[in-house]
């Protein structure tokens, strides 16, 4: 008959929000082994599986750590509760976790302080607040509220009030009858029982022993400090909001553009500073999604991106937020894994404010081939190959505004928007392949650009520094012949040094915190250099700290109206790089806004 042969989660610590799921290990009637479940509309030779969820309710209440939070607290900020700071954010689990958290956390204290407007409302800062969906994103709040009324664990009652045991002071509330459960605010502090049993279809009785496991204490979902929007004209966007909570400035459109650390690599040996839970995917995708939707972008960008997680998780969870999406996976002639965890770039854009024209794919493999079809050696050609194909690809999407442009010189005339999305090989030593790449973008964008009057971004993880030869092209449309990293051209694929040039007015967008004038921006330019008019990170792990993200614009059709304010290392622990529990990946996001301007004509 059915046996149930082990059940285990593979997540350490439960966080509230996001889902877990057991692996449970069975035995069929033929004595196979399978991990495949056996509901009741299903029955296997007469039996079925039985799921459970309990709550396990001490009566001593138990407060966890808000820095560290699989650590138990031992002492409260009472600066906090006075403030009416979320109580959660107020417990600390030693002298020393306080004191070194101190200088972020006294950030809360300020915020509150200035939270009240002179009419004595609390002000929302556009960014700083994640809305509870029903697509299972719960609220970043860290208080004890019910704030996820919209997530369902079966068909049981989130928060029901039939106590179903009571033992030696601990009471258990069934929260939970399907597989998976998703922890709620309600769950914070306190251990969770999974049980799995076989029933008979017929009498609906227990056949055995149920198997059960214990969790331990569930965590709150980190929450980081709210990243606000800030005009380049020096005024912080904190209203303008519309019925969806979005910006409402007719004419103008924001763009995301993030590299969210793609599952593959994320491992605990390249972040072993990061706490194991939150280098985990169940966590990982509900923290990266509600930052992604808590941004609201019209367009957003990103990379990294696996093909499973793609089709499985961001395309629908972001189409119940009204995002179209579409996707390139990389390549596969270099990567050896399985296929499905290929990562690749994807764009999403919201229907209400364009619609889809057309999408071009830019395999630079194929690129490489064509490149290498010119008259030469066998073992010449495979020696190119070798070095120049790394699977990388772009995805280049042409969209149609769906909103007017106001002040335009031709208001009837089609508003279109060209967005190019790729991520360039990251092997620092392959100076000449980056090179390359971006210069192949770059003319196939010339191509599209020679075509029709559109207005272009150029967004993507470009695995180069400020002032490199892949940026320097970009930025400047050219590359100096005696730039050092031309140095590196063993196939001449660079020479003439003069053809590495193109006739795109790209400008960086976060440049503009450094041209724009206003107090709200003297913060911003601390963590701009000057030199290279980039941020001063965009990545930052133990490793390695530095720009490698940017969103390049057409400035002859394009103006900048505001941007997503940047990070310094302030804003980030002191004992700790990215990923980390508040961020998780280890690039930070980049955000415009934009306005359609009318070409300007010589």
């Amino acid at each position: 008959m059915l046996s149930v042969l082990r059940v285990h989660l593979p997540s350490d610590i439960p966080i509230v929000g996001c889902e877990l799921s057991p692996y449970v290990l069975l035995r069929r009637p033929d004595k196979t082994v399978t991990t495949d479940d056996v509901p009741e509309s299903a029955p296997l030779d007469g039996h079925f599986l039985r799921y459970k969820w309990y709550r396990i309710q001490s009566d001593r209440k138990v407060a966890v750590c808000s820095v560290h939070p699989s650590e138990q607290a031992t002492l409260q900020c009472l600066g906090c509760v006075k403030a009416k700071i979320p109580v959660a954010k107020s417990y600390h689990c030693s002298p020393k976790c306080f004191s070194d958290a101190w200088q972020h956390h006294r950030v809360l204290h300020d915020r509150a302080a200035s939270a009240v407007n002179e009419n004595g409302n609390e002000e929302e800062e556009i960014f700083g607040r994640f809305n509870s969906t029903g697509s299972g994103v719960i609220s970043a709040s860290l208080t004890g509220s019910a704030s996820s009324t919209s997530l369902t664990n079966g068909s049981t009652p989130l928060y029901p009030t039939a106590v179903t045991q009571r033992s030696g002071g601990e009471t258990w509330f069934e929260v939970g009858c399907s597989k998976t459960y998703t922890p709620t605010t309600d769950d914070i502090g306190h251990v969770l029982k999974f049980e799995c049993v076989v029933i008979d279809a017929e009498t609906k009785l227990p056949v055995g022993q149920p198997n059960t496991l214990l969790t331990s204490r569930v965590i709150p979902a980190p929450s980081p400090s709210p990243r606000r929007l800030i005009s380049v004209g020096g005024a912080d966007m904190m209203g303008q909001l519309d019925s969806d909570g979005r910006l409402s400035s007719s004419g103008t459109f924001t763009v995301l553009s993030y590299n969210i650390l793609s599952d593959s690599y994320a491992s605990s040996e390249l972040y072993s500073y990061c706490p194991s839970w939150a280098l985990s995917w169940p966590y990982r995708r509900q923290n990266l999604l509600r930052e992604i939707v808590g941004y609201r972008a019209d367009i957003v960008c990103l990379q990294e991106v696996q093909c499973d997680h793609f089709d499985e998780f961001f395309a629908p969870e972001l189409d119940k937020h009204g995002y179209q999406a579409l996707y390139k996976r990389k390549t596969n002639e270099v990567y050896s894994g399985n296929i499905h965890t290929i990562d690749g770039c994807a764009t999403f854009f919201r229907r209400d404010r364009f619609s889809h024209v057309k999408k071009y794919e830019v395999e630079f493999n194929k690129a490489a081939q064509s490149l290498t079809e010119v008259p030469v050696q066998t073992t010449q050609k495979k020696v190119a190959l070798n070095r120049l194909v790394k699977d990388n690809v772009a995805l280049i999407v042409v969209l149609e505004a769906k909103f007017t442009n106001q002040g335009a010189d031709n208001p009837g005339k089609r508003q279109l928007l060209c967005v190019a999305n790729t991520h360039v090989n990251v092997q620092q030593e392959l100076k000449d392949v980056k090179i390359w790449q971006v210069h192949t973008l770059l003319k196939g964008l010339e191509k599209i650009a020679a075509s029709a009057d559109i207005p272009m971004l150029v967004c993507g993880d470009f695995n180069s520094v400020p002032g490199s030869a892949p940026h320097s092209l970009l930025a400047m449309g050219k590359v100096d012949p005696l730039h050092p990293d031309l140095l590196v051209d063993p196939l001449a694929i660079l020479r003439p040094h003069s053809k590495l040039t193109h006739q795109l007015p790209l400008v960086s967008a976060y440049s503009a915190f450094l041209r724009g004038i206003g107090l709200g921006l003297e913060q911003q330019r601390r963590r701009m250099d000057p030199a290279t008019n980039e941020p001063l990170f965009t990545n930052c792990t133990r490793d390695f700290i530095g720009t490698l993200d940017y969103i390049f614009y057409t400035a002859d059709s394009l103006t900048v109206e505001s941007l997503l304010e940047l990070l310094d290392e302030d804003s980030l622990r002191k004992d700790t790089a990215l990923p980390s529990p508040e961020w998780s990946s280890d690039h930070i996001a980049l955000l415009a806004e934009f306005r359609c301007v009318p070409r300007t004509r010589h």
